[in-house]
């Protein structure tokens, strides 16, 4: 038990001593080229839209399996 809370103590001291320093970073260097919310939306988009056209993909040749064997 002791053991544990001993554990428990030391990654709590490493958590909260990487946030402090996270925190004076961010003070010192406003911008540290941090990926900006219009970067991610994008990309989302992006993943989104490759998503729908491979299953729409998937979806067609599925339906249209027994049609295309042929070809």
């Amino acid at each position: 038990m002791r053991h544990t809370a001993a554990r428990t103590r030391r990654a709590v001291l490493r958590l909260t001593t990487r946030w402090q320093e996270s925190l004076e970073e961010a003070t010192r260097r406003p911008d540290r080229g941090d990926i900006s919310i219009t970067t991610v939306i994008i990309w989302v988009a992006a993943v989104t839209g490759a998503l729908v056209i491979a299953g729409t993909i998937a979806a067609v040749i599925a339906r249209y399996n027994g049609n295309l064997n042929g070809i």
